[in-house]
């Protein structure tokens, strides 16, 4: 995300910070059904957070950060079940970071699935490293998070169809179709002149193309 145009030796500013003192002016509360920001793409959802870091934080936070692509497991994301992907990135000199992710559902969800998961621990360790992150688990983190977003002006899914758990579902199927094929009793299936309606069949001769593929 560009920063905004700025007059030369004035201080460098981005959108969440022009968000979080808009915030602090108005004194804007969410609503019980808010808009939340954010780009969509059928099921699929785009999250993007920029804060300041801490003084002296970065290495520190390059060390948890580091501690968490070594300790993160597939459960703990199994866990949340919505997470497509995310990433972290520090720039600006170490004085800014940034956190985006793609992800299913409602952004409320989204947001309490952290809270309650395995996963809400790295995301305190990580964001502690940012000016003002009050905690996962603080009833104004939602607050918090809108304050620092800033939705791309772009989002676009190469699968908007399809979520997470339905990814799954397909690896799983199509795992175990793979392994029914290797085996001699489909192949003895497929010469059996029994059989032969149901093999002529396109949606049939569709799934041998598929997976020949």
């Amino acid at each position: 995300m560009a920063p905004h145009v700025r007059a030369p030796g004035a201080p460098r500013t981005y959108p969440w910070q022009e968000n979080l003192a808009m915030t602090a002016t108005t004194g804007a509360t969410q609503s019980a059904h808010p808009d939340r920001p954010g780009k969509k793409d059928g099921v699929c959802s785009e999250f993007t957070v920029f804060t300041k870091i801490k003084p002296g934080h970065a290495d520190a936070l390059r060390e948890d950060l580091a501690k968490i692509a070594e300790a993160e497991n597939r459960a703990a994301l199994r866990q949340i079940g919505t997470l497509h992907d995310a990433r972290h990135v520090l720039f600006d000199n170490d004085t800014q970071f940034m956190f985006a992710s793609v992800f299913d559902g409602s952004w409320d969800t989204y947001i309490d699935d952290f809270g309650k998961t395995v996963v809400g621990a790295n995301f305190d360790r990580i964001f502690s490293h940012s000016e003002g992150f009050p905690g996962v688990s603080d009833p104004g983190v939602k607050d918090w998070f809108v304050a620092h977003q800033a939705p791309a002006g772009v989002f676009v899914s190469s699968y908007p169809d399809l979520t997470v758990q339905q990814i799954w579902k397909d690896q799983r199927v199509e795992e175990a179709f793979e392994a029914v094929l290797d085996t001699a009793e489909f192949r003895a299936a497929l010469d059996n002149p029994a059989n032969a309606e149901l093999l002529a069949t396109p949606a049939f001769q569709k799934l041998l193309e598929e997976a020949a593929a």
